[in-house]
């Protein structure tokens, strides 16, 4: 069993930065491929970045490339989301998202475990 719990979000303005963590509790983090989620008012929940399990693979969405970085460290069981150059598009609920398969996927649906979200608002 995992549980995550994200922190880090927020109000800014459009062109600011956001950094996001996503705390891990339960054994073996570095088993789990983590991604980043976000959900807008009315809009499905889509992927944002995946990492794998050593951190030497991530993904991201064309949306966010180039602005966002995923990273972890398996040792303090966190995964990080820096997001910088942020647009009011942003605006959404971000989630973290453990799986524990190999593979780097997109779809929300294969995540076994999520954290509760956190706001980040970005006005013009």
């Amino acid at each position: 069993q995992v549980q995550l719990v994200e922190s880090g979000g927020g109000s800014v303005q459009a062109g600011g930065s956001l950094r996001l963590s996503c705390a891990a509790s339960g054994p073996a983090f570095s088993s789990f491929t983590m991604g980043w989620f976000r959900q807008a008012p009315g809009k499905e929940r889509e992927f944002v970045s995946g990492i794998t399990r050593s951190g030497g693979m991530a993904n991201y969405a064309e949306s966010v490339r180039g602005r966002f970085t995923i990273s972890r460290d398996n040792a303090k069981k966190t995964v990080y989301l820096q997001m910088n150059g942020l647009k009011p598009e942003d605006t959404a609920v971000y989630y973290c998202a453990a799986d524990n398969s190999i593979v780097l996927y997109h779809t929300p649906a294969v995540y076994d475990y999520w954290g509760q979200g956190t706001q980040v608002t970005v006005s013009s």
